[in-house]
């Protein structure tokens, strides 16, 4: 069975085919199942994708072998996925053929040029599981799973925008994803404005362009990343136009992302900018402290990184504020350094290497931590940690306690149950009792104001 996967590769000689499993086909093919099980959760590797066998490459085919009961569903379901990681793996050029577990591996052809393929053009590992959500992405994150739960119904157009690296291509192709596992067949069609535009061009050149409208026109779900790119090119900017009509007009979802707000793009022809501002515009915000740590801890746990502490991850989301691009960069690049010089993982290695590759950056001088929030507060307050972790509730001790769990959620990006275990095992409820109490005084007493700013200042400056 050929699935809607296969690259198009260029066709070799007869003599360049296996007639069955090697030693270094075993190989590979263990590499490829590493990349699965990155890629796809541990139950859908189990169900789906662990009863898979590598049986030869034959070209530029790798041909798997699949029970007969789920053949067609996970070529039909995981064929970019497949695609994906054997590309990873043996390079672009290969294409991905899932057959019968007693298939004649020497009848395998390769996929002709133009067949019809469906391109993977879906990236398997940005899905809404693997989204951390925080509040500069709430909005966003909320309106595109809509999206992707009801293509055509809930925004149509969904316009993303916001600077680079603060996940607005990460949620394009989670629209993507989810609609090709959950949609029921409908189909999605993902690129960028630069490749509309390039593939385009061809099209004219070639004298070919109903078969480009057909491709792009004949889909379920259209997904365009980095529109900003369009200005400036006025045939394109109309063929856009008419894409963009034909589609909308016949129900089918448009999500788009750029860098900046449709008002703000003047180099855009009117009614293109009027069509972008017609749905839903939602902005991605730069991550606060708890978002940043959130995303190093997920990205900690998905790559299996051992840490010796979490100071690296404070000291990282400390001195990189702008994005997650840059914070992953940033931990990549901390990694690299304890791999090399087999240091401990921890938030002095993390300092000086982000000192020497972010000079700008500030680094914090020490983690902070709930431990640390709770020794200031009780220096500030003249209480003892005895005290301050105690059942008491006189306003002696009341008062400071919330004031250092306030500082907690906002500082050190623990979670509400974490801090709670910090101050006397109390539950998470209580805590968010205290933050709000906290709040509520701060914004109507100058002078709890000013006490809770200089612990803020002590904090900050790492004192």
């Amino acid at each position: 069975m050929r699935g809607p996967f296969a690259a198009p590769p260029k066709p070799l000689p007869k003599e360049s085919m296996t007639s069955g499993p090697t030693p270094q086909l075993a190989r590979d093919w263990a590499s490829i199942r590493n990349e699965l099980r990155r890629a796809v959760p541990d139950s859908t590797f189990e169900i789906w994708l662990a009863p898979l066998t590598a049986r030869a490459v034959v070209g530029d085919v790798l041909v798997l072998a699949a029970p007969d009961e789920i053949r067609s569903w996970v070529a039909d379901r995981f064929g970019c996925v497949l695609r994906t990681c054997a590309a990873a793996v043996l390079g672009p050029q290969i294409a991905v053929d899932v057959v019968a577990p007693d298939a004649p591996v020497e009848q395998v052809s390769q996929p002709a040029r133009g067949g019809g393929v469906t391109p993977c053009d879906l990236h398997p590992k940005l899905t809404f599981d693997q989204f951390v959500i925080g509040d500069g992405n709430r909005f966003a994150h909320a309106a595109a799973l809509a999206v992707a739960e009801l293509p055509g119904q809930a925004y149509n157009p969904l316009f993303l925008y916001g600077t680079p690296g603060l996940g607005k291509t990460h949620l394009l192709h989670a629209i993507g994803n989810y609609v090709r596992d959950h949609g029921n067949g409908l189909r999605v069609r993902s690129t960028t404005a630069e490749r509309f535009t390039n593939e385009f061009v061809a099209a004219l050149q070639a004298r070919d362009v109903d078969d480009f409208k057909a491709r792009f026109r004949d889909t379920d779900v259209l997904l365009i990343d980095d529109v900003q790119f369009l200005q400036r090119k006025a045939k394109t900017e109309e063929e856009f136009f008419h894409t963009f009509n034909a589609l909308h007009e016949t129900g089918s979802q448009l999500v788009l992302t750029c860098d900046r707000l449709p008002a703000d793009m003047a180099a855009l022809e009117a009614r293109l900018l009027e069509r972008f501002q017609a749905g839903l515009v939602a902005q991605l915000s730069p991550p606060d402290l708890a978002t940043r740590l959130a995303i190093l801890r997920k990205r900690v746990q998905h790559d299996g990184i051992e840490l010796a502490d979490e100071g690296a991850l404070h000291a990282i989301a400390h001195a990189i504020t702008s994005n997650a691009r840059a914070l992953e960069g940033a931990l990549i690049r901390v990694v690299a350094y304890h791999s090399l010089t087999r240091r401990p993982l921890d938030g002095e290695l993390a300092a000086e290497v982000l000192a020497g590759l972010y000079p700008n950056a500030r680094p914090q001088r020490r983690p902070l931590t709930i431990e640390r929030v709770q020794d200031l507060t009780c220096d500030a307050f003249a209480i003892s940690r005895e005290e301050l972790l105690s059942s008491g509730r006189s306003g002696r001790i009341a008062w400071p306690r919330q004031v250092a769990m306030y500082l907690a959620r906002q500082h050190t990006g623990e979670t509400l149950p974490a801090i709670g275990r910090q101050f006397g095992g109390r539950n998470h409820t209580t805590v968010m009792y205290a933050c709000r109490r906290a709040t509520e005084r701060i914004a109507a007493d100058p002078e709890a104001q000013a006490i809770v700013q200089g612990l803020e200042r002590r904090l900050d400056a790492g004192d």
